[in-house]
């Protein structure tokens, strides 16, 4: 992997993750709210789904 694509993978990040804030702040913060309500466990699994799910889509995406 090239440090540009690196570069390029965090640049997309910030954007993506800069959506919901930017359309709906007040949805964010009753999102927030609720993870603070989470257990560690829950919270954990939640991470660990996210990440599977985002190597299922780069495996397809690049096969």
């Amino acid at each position: 992997m090239r440090w540009h694509d690196l570069g390029v993978a965090l640049a997309l990040l910030l954007v993506v993750e800069g959506v919901l804030p930017f359309l709906n702040p007040s949805g964010l913060r009753r999102m927030l709210a609720a993870m603070a309500e989470m257990t560690d466990n829950q919270l954990r699994v939640a991470g660990l789904t996210s990440m599977v799910l985002g190597l299922a889509l780069l495996y397809f995406i690049n096969a």
